[in-house]
C-alpha cells in the first residue's frame, strides 16, 4: 500500500480531508469460510479533496494485482446490469452506424455482459479484462478479450497493431485506476479519431447529498464532479461533448468523450448539457471545500439512526440477516460495526460468493433462497442500489413476512 500526497490527477499537493472511514479490510476480498478466524490486512480509508482540480479521491493506492487479479464480481448476475448495458450498447450501435468493419471495445469489459450485445449485432469486439478468471468466462460466452490492465502502452500496442476503437466503454472503471492519466493517454491513443469513448461513473454530487459513504472503498480511489473529469480529459487533447445524469449505482453521470481534433462546425462547443452541468456544480459550490463537509455529519448521522434501529431489533428478539456480499456492504458494516452479533448470515444471488464470509466480519455468504428457507424477521439491504429489483425477487419472503431494512439515503423499513 502506499499513501498520496499529490492529487492523482493534477498533482497539486493541496489535498484536504472530507472523511475517514478508519481502517477496513479490502472490500472485495471475500474470504473462504474455511479460513477460520485467520487475520485479514486492514487499510486506512481516508477521503479527500484537491482543492485545485476539486477531484475527490481517497489517500490510499493499494496494487491492482492485489485487488483485480481474481476478482468475485460479475455483472451478470444483476438483471439491472444487464438491461442498463444492453440499452447502452444497442443506441451506440444506432447512432454511429456500426457494423463488421467497426470494433466496439470496454475496458474492465468483466465477463462480456456488455460487449455479447454487440456480437449479437455482427460488429466485432475486444474486451480488457484484467482480472483472470473472468476474463475466461468472457471468451466461453464468445467475446474476445484481453486479459491484462488498460494503459497507454497497452493502448498504444494495440493501435500499432491496427486495433482503433470506434466505441470504447468504461463502466464503473475511472473510479478504480491509480495511474488515470496513463488510462486516460490510453484512450487517446486506441480511440478511433471520430470514436466516443462513452464512460459511466458514480457522480460525486449524488453520494455526498444522498450520504452513499459506502461507495468509497479501495478499489474506488476517485469520486468524480464533471468538473474535474472535464479538466482531465481535456490534459489529454480529449473533450467532454455530452452528458447524461443516469441512475444506476445511486446516481452516475455517462460522459461522450471525444478527441478534441474531431470537433467540427457546431460540435466546436460542447453540449447544452455539459454547459448546464458544469454550471450548476459551479453553483453549489464545486471548488469549495466548505462544500464537502457536511457530508462527515450525514455520515455520522446515518451510523446512529442504523445501529439503534438494529439494537432495538435484536433487544425484541428478533432475527436480522443481510442482502447483498458487495463491496458497499463490506464498507457500511465495517465502519458502522455490524457484524456476527447482529446478522446471521449474507444471501446473495452470485455463486461465486456462497462458502465465503464478509470481509474482516466472518459472516458466512450463502445463496438468496436462504431467505425464505430461514425467514430472517429482518434482512438489511446491502445493495440497496438495485433495491427495486431485489425486492421484486424476494416477493415471496416479503410475503411471508419478512421485512427490508433500506439504509441509504436514510434508514426506512419495506
Amino acid at each position: 500500500m502506499s499513501i498520496i500526497t499529490n492529487c492523482r490527477s493534477c498533482g497539486d499537493s493541496r489535498l484536504s480531508m472530507v472523511l475517514s472511514l478508519g481502517t477496513t479490510p479490502l472490500a472485495n476480498s471475500l474470504p473462504l469460510i474455511s479460513a477460520g478466524d485467520a487475520a485479514e490486512d486492514r487499510y486506512p480509508l481516508e477521503l479527500v479533496f484537491c482543492e485545485s482540480c476539486t477531484l475527490l479521491q481517497i489517500t490510499e493506492t493499494v496494487p491492482p494485482e492485489i485487488l483485480f487479479r481474481d476478482y468475485r464480481y460479475f455483472s451478470s448476475f444483476s438483471d439491472t446490469m444487464l438491461r442498463h448495458a444492453k440499452d447502452i450498447a444497442d443506441r451506440m450501435s444506432t447512432e454511429l452506424s456500426l457494423g463488421k468493419n467497426s470494433l466496439a471495445a470496454e475496458i474492465a469489459s468483466n465477463d462480456g455482459y456488455l460487449l455479447k450485445n454487440y456480437v449479437a449485432r455482427g460488429v466485432p469486439v475486444l474486451g480488457i479484462e484484467p482480472a483472470l478468471n473472468i476474463a475466461k468466462v468472457a471468451e466461453a460466452n464468445g467475446v474476445r478479450t484481453v486479459a491484462d490492465f488498460f494503459g497507454r502502452d497497452l493502448a498504444q500496442k494495440l493501435a500499432a497493431e491496427g486495433k482503433r476503437a470506434d466505441v470504447l466503454h468504461a463502466n464503473n472503471v475511472m473510479a478504480h485506476v491509480p495511474d488515470i492519466n496513463g488510462v486516460v493517454a490510453g484512450v487517446a491513443a486506441f480511440l478511433a479519431p471520430n470514436g466516443v469513448f462513452v464512460t459511466e461513473s458514480p457522480y460525486a454530487k449524488q453520494m455526498l447529498d444522498h450520504t452513499e459513504f459506502d461507495t468509497i472503498y479501495h478499489e474506488h480511489l476517485f469520486y468524480y464532479s464533471l468538473t474535474a473529469q472535464s479538466a482531465l480529459f481535456e490534459r489529454h487533447g480529449l473533450y467532454v461533448a455530452d452528458v447524461e445524469e443516469v441512475p444506476i449505482h445511486g446516481g452516475s453521470i455517462r460522459t461522450f468523450v471525444k478527441h478534441k481534433a474531431s470537433r467540427l462546425g457546431s460540435e466546436r462547443d460542447p453540449s447544452a448539457r455539459v454547459k448546464e452541468l458544469l454550471a450548476r456544480e459551479e453553483a453549489w459550490g464545486v471548488r469549495k471545500l466548505e462544500a464537502y463537509m457536511p457530508f462527515r455529519d450525514r455520515v455520522a448521522s446515518l451510523k446512529k439512526s442504523l445501529t439503534e434501529l438494529l439494537a432495538k431489533l435484536k433487544s425484541e428478539g428478533k432475527t436480522i440477516a443481510a442482502y447483498g456480499a458487495a463491496a458497499k456492504g463490506s464498507t457500511l458494516l465495517n465502519t458502522f460495526g455490524i457484524g456476527r452479533e447482529t446478522l446471521d448470515f449474507v444471501a446473495d444471488r452470485s455463486t461465486h460468493k456462497h462458502g465465503r464470509t464478509m470481509p474482516g466480519l466472518k459472516i458466512p455468504i450463502v445463496p438468496a433462497e436462504a431467505l425464505l428457507e430461514r425467514k430472517p424477521d429482518y434482512t438489511l439491504l446491502l445493495t440497496w442500489n438495485f433495491a427495486e429489483e431485489i425486492l421484486s425477487q424476494q416477493k415471496a419472503y416479503r410475503d411471508a413476512g419478512g421485512k427490508f431494512i433500506v439504509p441509504i439515503p436514510e434508514v426506512t423499513i419495506r
